[in-house]
């Protein structure tokens, strides 16, 4: 009975937050975008002036609201526990290279979902992608991987990206002149709902994502290992929910929330094999994390500092991939991004291999 409602609660979850990301294109957000993680904290490293592409530089509330959401659920539940340690700059170093597959794919595994469910055929290509680099994961989950156990910390060290998160938020209502803004109608960084609007959604999906551990890696690779479909049902609602408001959406107003095809999808392009690449350096990266990028922002606002470490790893390489011109656009991808996709795979490769076999080595010992 238990395990029936909790598989309840997450489907429900799912259907609220389905319904959020199709509500959030229809006040403002990019076509698809109703919540991206990568493109969010692309935009939020360009607002920083991390990087200097005009036309994808804002402070994202949803990004903020989904760390606050769950900091504030934990902490009214008094489950927050700050903890860190497991192998931070491993964690920062796969951050940063899950980003750099995601901005080849133009889109986090949750932009994914939101991509099919606007008929977008190109992310079919990055799902196959995706499950291969999460099968990749799992094998050497089953052969013993581990970045080792986690300690716990001073409440101020789980407490400090919350801080951070308020005081970026400070800025975005500031606005002062040190902040840069793409300017309207200069791209996807100029489309946004209104802030209260955006922090409010991204407060909700961050406590229900909070609750039901909800986690697109986490559901594939359970299903794979426990055959356990709960954490994957709660996705498969968020498809659901969103597919049907597209349509609805498309129906009864002038403007086009579904398009069946490859072609003329928003901030999406039609390269299959590279779209399949970017989601399996992703997806393969996302396991050896423990969890997406949705995933990592929730555990940071629980206060897990080795989560917070993978969220500035996952800006850093944001910035990089637009500074050194690695990041896709509706044109294709580039053949910097190219390289670098592939040097990301072998690099991640590299970090399963030494954390598995070097720890069989240790227990032989």
């Amino acid at each position: 009975m238990n395990l029936n409602r909790e598989k309840g609660g997450i489907i429900l979850a799912g259907l609220a937050i389905g319904v959020i990301a199709a509500v959030l294109v229809v006040l403002g957000n990019p076509v698809n975008m109703g919540f991206c993680i990568a493109c969010f904290l692309r935009d939020t490293a360009g607002a920083l002036g991390l990087h200097g592409a005009a036309n994808v530089q804002y402070i994202r509330p949803e990004i903020i609201g989904l760390v606050l959401g769950s900091f504030l659920l934990t902490s009214v539940k008094k489950e927050f526990a700050s903890r860190g340690g497991s192998a931070p700059l491993t964690r920062f170093v796969l951050g940063f290279f899950v980003m750099i597959g995601c901005l080849m794919f133009l889109g986090c595994p949750f932009r994914m979902i939101l991509r099919l469910a606007g008929g977008d055929l190109n992310a079919v290509f990055g799902l196959v992608g995706f499950v291969c680099g999460i099968l990749a994961g799992v094998f050497f989950l089953n052969r013993g991987y581990s970045l080792k156990r986690t300690y716990r910390l001073p409440a101020l060290e789980g407490r400090l990206l919350v801080v951070l998160e308020v005081v970026l938020l400070i800025l975005l209502v500031a606005a002062p002149a040190f902040i840069h803004f793409t300017e309207a109608g200069g791209g996807p960084g100029a489309q946004h709902a209104a802030i209260l609007v955006s922090l409010a959604a991204g407060v909700i999906v961050g406590a229900l994502a909070q609750r039901t551990r909800l986690c697109m890696v986490g559901g594939i690779r359970d299903v794979v290992l426990f055959r356990e479909w709960k954490l994957l049902a709660g996705f498969i609602a968020i498809l659901a929910s969103a597919l049907v408001c597209n349509l609805v959406l498309t129906a009864v107003t002038p403007d086009t929330y579904f398009h069946l095809g490859l072609t003329g999808q928003a901030v999406a392009h039609t390269d299959g094999l590279w779209n399949a690449l970017g989601m399996l350096l992703a997806g393969f990266g996302c396991v050896l994390l423990g969890g997406c990028p949705l995933r990592q922002l929730v555990l940071s606002g629980e206060g897990n500092t080795d989560s917070a470490i993978t969220v500035l790893g996952l800006m850093v390489g944001a910035a990089f991939a637009h500074n050194f011109g690695l990041a896709a656009s509706g044109e294709g991808p580039t053949a910097n991004g190219k390289i670098a996709v592939v040097i990301g795979i072998a690099v991640v490769l590299a970090i399963a291999c030494l954390n598995t076999y070097r720890s069989q080595r240790g227990e032989e010992a």
